[in-house]
């Protein structure tokens, strides 16, 4: 949590010029690293990966997929490119939080039947459950009404008031926690092999989906509510 916490600060106290470039080279520095470390000879970055990360490590990572560190390095470059910031940096912020409390509240909850989705609902869901997206979706919502109350709203005075500050904080954990519940488990992993052309062990992650998707629905949420995309959120966002 306090990792993705820390690029949604640094996102929104460096200018988009440099933390895009700066973004992009360390999501290819990392690509590179994933694509070379099962190669003969390079075994060591591999030996060094799981000796820096250890248990951290999913089961489909251990066994040759890409880590999450690619995924959210990735998911946050595009984020910041797709999206005006304030909607760029509270959509870091929902993988940040969501992403952990829901599974956290996944594994407490697992005893509970109806709750599960073993199947997905047309794949969404997959071993997932609705209380760890519930449970997901509130624990965002704190983070969401301290960052936009200290937003610095035109006039002073918030669009719609309260109740518009409310209903954003909680759209905006929705918004997170579903990104993230709509990702099966374990990962949809692309082919060896397309056309006859062997690619790289690509598969969709949650690091990459919550941020693009939480950072569009914030755009949309802000629209409805007729508040700015360009909204300055507070100058250390918390404080």
């Amino acid at each position: 949590c306090s990792f993705g916490l820390f690029f949604a600060g640094l996102h929104h106290v460096i200018p988009r010029s440099r933390f895009i470039p700066g973004m992009t080279i360390l999501t290819s520095a990392t690509l590179f690293m994933e694509l070379m470390r099962y190669r003969k000879g390079c075994g060591w970055m591999n030996d060094a990966l799981h000796f820096v990360l250890g248990d951290q490590l999913r089961k489909h990572e251990m066994e040759g997929k890409f880590t999450g560190s690619f995924y959210y390095f990735f998911g946050v470059t595009m984020t910041a490119y797709l999206f005006p910031k304030p909607a760029a940096s509270l959509g870091i912020a929902q993988l940040a939080i969501a992403d952990p409390s829901a599974s956290f509240f996944g594994r407490h909850t697992r005893h509970i039947y109806w709750s599960r989705i073993e199947g997905g609902l047309g794949g969404i869901g997959r071993n997932k459950g609705v209380l760890g997206f519930l449970g997901g979706a509130l624990c965002c919502f704190p983070y969401n009404y301290r960052v936009l109350s200290l937003a610095k709203w035109a006039g002073g005075a918030i669009p719609g008031g309260k109740q518009s500050l409310l209903i954003a904080s909680l759209a905006l954990g929705v918004a997170g926690a579903f990104a993230d519940l709509a990702v099966p488990t374990p990962a949809v992993v692309m082919p060896n092999k397309i056309l006859g052309v062997k690619v790289p062990p690509f598969h969709i992650d949650d690091n990459f989906v919550v941020p693009i998707f939480s950072g569009w629905a914030c755009t949309k949420i802000f629209g409805l509510l007729g508040w700015p995309l360009g909204l300055e959120l507070g100058d250390n966002i918390l404080f």
